[in-house]
């Protein structure tokens, strides 16, 4: 019997021009100046993670306002996410509660990862973040430098950080933070061992197969650092060769299926 089990927790819909997801997925030609855009939608979801020392919530996904003017009007626009509830519900329909959450593990700070940190303001509740990331996060949204997916509303609150240096950390037996750089700074992946299977959960390492499977990458606009992202990739695909882990995109429909299948398990 396993001793850590995952429950997915969907969390929407996002839809967007997939040349954001696919660099250069369509293109212009001379035979072709004019070609149609393809439109994508991608799920939103976050993961119970149950381990014999603590229930953890990794990524707290969209702010339920985001198409009431939460989000800027440009970047909803071009990031429609429907379908939208609050984390409260959405783990309440999962089966859980607010208070059972022991921690949140923080895969990076963008609008659509941490738009729920709203309901663990105030608390105790322990929020695992990369130094890199939270130090970045803080920039773009309060500069005018750095990456347009941050909103300051989302982390700059009472909030219980504990910071994630280096290349990881150990969290508890059976579970590991990886630092992987190149979506953003602080960019975070978590490996766990399943049972006698490992499974790793990439975040926005890879936003669809794709972009692990074929290293095709995202468009420039997700990608903070091409050649980080490249090495994170190449961190992974080493994990997974010497653990044949199982390996879980972002925002990838069929591995969100497969995180059901593994929550079935449990």
């Amino acid at each position: 019997m396993n001793d850590i089990t995952l429950t997915p927790i969907e969390r929407g819909t996002i839809t967007a021009d997939h040349n954001h997801v696919i660099e250069g997925f369509v293109t212009a030609t001379a035979d072709d100046p004019n070609p149609d855009l393809a439109m994508s939608e991608s799920p939103v979801y976050n993961v119970v993670i149950e381990h014999p020392e603590a229930t953890m919530l990794w990524d707290t996904g969209s702010h339920p306002e985001a198409a009431s003017g939460y989000w800027p009007g440009p970047l909803y626009s071009a990031f429609e996410h429907t379908g939208l509830d609050s984390l409260e519900d959405d783990l309440a329909e999962a089966g859980y509660s607010l208070a059972e959450i022991d921690l949140v593990i923080q895969s990076h700070l963008h609008l659509d990862h941490a738009g729920g940190l709203y309901a663990f303001a105030g608390s105790e509740t322990p929020i695992y973040v990369h130094r890199r990331e939270l130090e970045y996060a803080y920039r773009s949204a309060k500069t005018d430098t750095g990456g347009d997916a941050y909103i300051a509303d989302d982390f700059d609150r009472d909030l219980e950080w504990r910071l994630v240096r280096g290349d990881g950390q150990s969290l508890f037996y059976g579970l590991e933070l990886l630092h992987l750089p190149g979506h953003t700074p602080g960019h975070m992946g978590v490996r766990i061992e399943l049972g006698e299977e490992t499974v790793i959960i990439a975040g926005d390492l890879a936003y669809v197969r794709e972009n692990y499977e074929d290293e095709h990458p995202m468009g420039g606009g997700l990608l903070w650092s091409k050649r980080h992202w490249k090495e994170s990739l190449r961190r992974v695909k080493d994990i997974e060769r010497r653990h044949d882990a199982i390996v879980i995109c972002g925002h990838e429909w069929d591995d969100l299926e497969q995180l059901h299948e593994l929550s079935s398990q449990k």
